[in-house]
């Protein structure tokens, strides 16, 4: 099976910001580590996602973007902030997971929002929550706000490298010489 990153984004619009910036830095993990890469709206789990208690009550479509969130070899996870946090269903896609299926997995935390008054949303919110799972985050999170995209696309030059410092500490894990003397 190829190697692949798998971006999560929680945004409940199409399009969104989180979808854009989820997308950006699923694009540069997988040009720059040459391996595949796929990006997942909570709309791709409707509507049994809202109805789920396990993720036995999934649809079957559903189902599989789980299934595939699982076996990715890194995350990209991002979500819009709500009142100070991740979306609920963002949350609740999370709460049918294992707590052991992301032990290890390296995890890149994104989020975004209408100004900087958000920022600690990734320190505060969406690291613990990862800490849960006994994942591997990343030591950079990317939070941006609205004033960093143009036409949905993030554009801002220091966004942009704060992204790629992000996607470059992936490199324990998927450099071609590191992931083959991992395996």
């Amino acid at each position: 099976m190829p190697r692949q990153i798998i971006g999560v984004s929680g945004s409940l619009a199409r399009p969104s910001k989180t979808h854009a910036l989820v997308t950006a830095a699923v694009c540069r993990a997988a040009a720059r580590y040459g391996i595949a890469g796929a990006v997942h709206d909570l709309d791709d789990l409707f509507p049994s996602l809202g109805q789920a208690r396990s993720l036995s009550d999934l649809a079957p479509e559903a189902r599989v973007v789980v299934d595939r969130i699982v076996a990715a070899d890194a995350l990209v996870v991002g979500s819009p902030v709500y009142k100070g946090s991740y979306t609920g269903l963002f949350k609740h896609l999370f709460d049918l997971i294992d707590p052991t299926a992301l032990a290890g997995k390296p995890v890149l935390l994104t989020a975004t929002g209408g100004g900087e008054k958000h920022t600690l949303v990734i320190e505060h919110q969406l690291r613990p929550l990862f800490a849960f799972f006994e994942a591997a985050t990343l030591p950079t999170g990317v939070y941006a706000s609205t004033a960093d995209f143009a036409d949905l696309a993030p554009t801002a030059p220091a966004l942009l490298d704060r992204l790629d410092r992000a996607v470059a500490q992936f490199a324990p894990w998927l450099d071609p010489p590191a992931a083959a003397s991992a395996a």
